[in-house]
């Protein structure tokens, strides 16, 4: 007999017992628990024939259509689950915990494992995702103009015992036009949240979690909007780095890109960024002078930046400068510094 558990018991045995999702491809492909495995019970077709069946002429015709559907399946689903279990225990789920999970959850009962299901299905696990979003997180935002290494400064602080979330490594974006060039497509919206508030449970609720100043929108998904509101009344430590070093490492972290999809992402702001600039731009990638064309690009970009920076309320009270002469390891450990010091006056 499967035993259910609730979500939070889910998550923290998953490295332990397998999670199968036994709902279509179609609705994995939307969003699903990370690192759970897609085990269909019924693909798409099947899944839409039997609910036609099920709208048009009741629920025991739809049964039996299904019944008809898993019986040759039978064989297969034993196999699979013999294939991904561990020490005998497996975890399955389907979207409310209802007939799909239950009837694979009796079969691999069957043979033999140790079963257990989630209670509440996928879509518990939904309503948890949505929930973190509003929990009052005490989040430290790091601020920078483009080219500042802040991405690598959150890695840094991560090694030396911060508590980092990094929304542009989860979006798999790095947040400008030119943010998806030479990385894997982005996760669709309902599996970015599901990251993120993965990665947002991981950490110590009561401590300061560090994310990266960003626009609400990253590429094609977009922070929810708790989290981004919580975000928008927090500190901001602004990483102030001279103009001339942010230019020399932005050059190095984008020349090497494909020269093509560069000038592409130059079209694509070519309104914001002006006809002339946009054609200058161009003319500089088409030369492979990386660094004039960025040059012109680091401009725009830091007016942009400081136009979303000073469009937040009490902005006089979160905002903190922390002075750099250049990029260096050492910025993460002043950084961290001026947010204890801070922490201890409040």
């Amino acid at each position: 007999m499967a035993n259910r558990l609730d979500i939070r018991a889910i998550l923290a045995q998953q490295h332990e017992i397998p999670l199968i999702d036994v709902r279509s491809e179609g609705e994995f492909a939307q969003g699903h628990i990370p690192g759970a495995i897609s085990l269909p019970l019924f693909n798409n077709a099947e899944r839409a024939e039997i609910g036609t069946l099920y709208k048009q002429q009741g629920q025991q015709p739809a049964i039996l259509r299904g019944l008809g559907i898993v019986g040759p399946k039978m064989q297969q689903l034993a196999e699979a689950g013999l294939a991904h279990a561990r020490d005998g225990r497996i975890a399955v789920h389907c979207w409310r915990g209802g007939m799909r999970s239950a009837g694979v959850a009796w079969l691999l009962d069957l043979y033999g494992f140790k079963v257990y299901t989630l209670a509440g299905g996928y879509k518990k696990f939904r309503n948890k995702v949505l929930e973190t979003f509003t929990l009052p997180y005490q989040f430290n935002i790091l601020g920078g103009y483009t080219g500042s290494g802040k991405t690598e400064l959150l890695k840094l602080m991560k090694q030396k015992g911060e508590q980092v979330v990094d929304l542009e490594g989860i979006a798999v974006h790095k947040g400008s036009a030119f943010g998806a060039i030479g990385l894997p497509p982005q996760p669709g919206q309902e599996m970015f949240e599901n990251l993120l508030a993965l990665d947002l449970m991981r950490n110590d609720a009561d401590k300061p979690v560090w994310l990266e100043d960003e626009s609400q929108r990253i590429g094609l998904v977009n922070i929810p909007n708790a989290l981004w509101a919580n975000m928008r009344r927090s500190p901001v430590y602004f990483a102030d780095i001279p103009f001339e070093e942010r230019l020399n490492h932005i050059t190095q972290e984008y020349g090497v890109l494909e020269q093509q999809k560069l000038i592409d992402a130059t079209a694509r702001i070519r309104e914001k960024l002006g006809g002339m600039n946009a054609k200058t731009v161009t003319m500089y990638l088409l030369m492979g002078n990386i660094k004039d064309a960025f040059r012109i690009l680091l401009e725009y970009y830091d007016r942009f930046y400081t136009k979303a920076l000073h469009n937040r309320e009490a902005l006089h009270t979160l905002l903190y400068t922390v002075t750099c002469k250049s990029i260096t390891a050492e910025n993460a450990d002043e950084i961290i510094r001026v947010a204890q010091n801070r922490s201890e006056k409040v």
